[in-house]
């Protein structure tokens, strides 16, 4: 079994920063890669971004290049977003996910991925 547990989110005004967390538990770590979507109101859940357990080697959406930093801690089994120069359109629920099988650079479909946690809420005031 899975245990994923989002911590972090908040309130913040536009052009501020967040920092999220994901403590992970369970068979994870056969999986070798962690990765953040989000949800916003009546939208679908989208990719935001994914790493590599062992090699570090990270993805992002285009939308968040730059102002998004996805990372791990191997020895907590904790993956961070931490997030800058925040934008209203970043508002939503943000869940950190599994890879359903083998983890590679490029992995975003929707359905490749499990969400074993709550998610967390970012919300950013203009």
């Amino acid at each position: 079994q899975v245990q994923l547990v989002e911590s972090g989110g908040g309130l913040v005004q536009a052009g501020g920063s967040l920092r999220l967390s994901c403590a992970a538990s369970g068979r994870t770590f056969s999986s070798y890669g962690m990765g953040w979507f989000r949800q916003a109101p009546d939208k679908e859940r989208e990719f935001v971004a994914a790493i590599s357990w062992s090699t570090g080697t990270t993805d992002y959406t285009d939308s968040v290049k730059g102002r998004f930093t996805i990372s791990r801690d191997n020895a907590k089994n904790t993956v961070y977003l931490q997030m800058i120069s925040l934008k209203p359109e970043d508002t939503g629920v943000y869940y950190c996910a599994v890879p359903k099988g083998a983890f590679y650079y490029g992995l975003r479909s929707l359905r490749s991925w499990d969400f074993w946690g709550q998610g967390t809420q970012v919300t950013v005031s203009s």
